[in-house]
């Protein structure tokens, strides 16, 4: 299985690909990760990619891209993955098609989980992270349940950031919807409900083009 997973922040994506990628034992592939890797790694890219972040930029498309083609060569990729946080918009969708073309593995679905943002914005300003360890708690938590610290809302939790990063989520991923619905490639599902839930309505959805 080759898939990319798309959604706005707040959808759950992260949890879903844990639980996808342990399915169809593929890897997880997120540019987190990859940024991180390259940069403790101390690679040539890694290098180039932690001046961005120094100067407090957005590492480039083509560090980025030359980051995910490198990670899409090792052995672990090369009978499926599923990709998270990229491509990010379409410049980035063509050359993962082109690397796709020159592997003669095409993908086999882009997967988007669809919520409203009302129902993002209720989720995410009620979720309160732990002062000491970092990990978020359930709504209605007073302190942490990992350590009992105390908890706090962090900035990008509030209801008005929130509001602003869904808003840039859809002005950057509206055109790559348009491009993979336009390749055939796109499963909408709803990210409402139950992780479980959610997770088996993505699997039945995938049966679908999963040869």
């Amino acid at each position: 299985m080759r898939l990319v997973l798309v959604g706005p922040p707040g959808a759950g994506k992260g949890t879903q690909a844990a639980f996808l990628s342990a399915h169809y034992s593929i890897p997880h592939i997120s540019t987190g990760d990859i940024f991180r890797a390259n940069m403790k790694a101390g690679t040539p890219l890694g290098l180039e990619a932690k001046a961005f972040v120094d100067r407090g930029e957005l590492v480039s498309d083509e560090i980025t891209n030359a980051m995910v083609r490198s990670r899409l060569e090792e052995s672990d990729a090369q009978n499926g993955f599923l990709l998270d946080g990229w491509p990010r918009n379409v410049s980035q969708a063509e050359v993962l098609r082109a690397i796709m073309a020159e592997k003669k593995t095409p993908l086999n679905a882009v997967l988007e989980f669809s919520i409203p943002s009302e129902e993002i914005i209720a989720r995410l300003s009620s979720r309160m992270t732990c002062r000491q360890c970092g990990k978020p708690a359930e709504a209605g938590s007073t302190t942490c349940p990992s350590d009992g610290g105390e908890l706090y809302q962090r900035e990008d939790d509030k209801a008005e950031v929130i509001a602003r990063r869904l808003a840039v989520y859809e002005e950057q991923t509206a055109p790559i919807i348009h491009f993979y619905r336009t390749e055939g490639l796109l499963i909408t599902i709803s990210a409402d409900g139950e992780v479980t839930d959610i997770t088996d309505r993505a699997i039945t959805a995938l049966s679908r083009v999963h040869g």
